[in-house]
């Protein structure tokens, strides 16, 4: 029964550390908003989403992907279990700034990491990222 509370209470110690790395990420993308660093914007939205990923995978049995934020944005965007407008702002995501003009460009890099942030942990029972 102790065992079972620490190993618990060491998942939960594990959640919160995740979530808030997810959450010191997202404010560095509002900090380079204010700034005006769109590139950094996205990268820091982009690794918010691979945290949640990683900590969303731990959680989802059958699903094993590996990789970067990148990466995981690919995964999401081509995933057919996700609905249409998650996989649409991964895929805006994934959009360089550079590329902003002949590619899917999300002009609000921030919410789209954090409805799919939103989407992956109600896809999991418990919740917490």
């Amino acid at each position: 029964m102790t065992e079972t509370r620490v190993m618990k209470s060491s998942d939960l110690a594990l959640r919160m550390a995740r979530l808030a790395q997810i959450e010191r990420e997202l404010a560095r993308a509002e900090d380079a908003l204010r700034e005006g660093n769109d590139g950094m914007v996205r990268v820091c939205a982009r690794r918010a989403v691979g945290l949640a990923a990683e900590a969303w995978l731990e959680r989802v049995p059958g699903k094993s992907w590996r990789g970067d934020a990148l990466n995981h944005l690919r995964r999401i965007s081509a995933d057919e279990s996700f609905p249409q407008d998650i996989r649409r702002a991964a895929e805006r995501l994934m959009t360089k700034v550079t590329q902003r003009a002949t590619a899917p460009f999300s002009t609000d890099p921030i919410a789209d990491a954090r409805r799919i942030i939103a989407h992956l942990d109600a896809r999991t029972d418990g919740g917490g990222a």
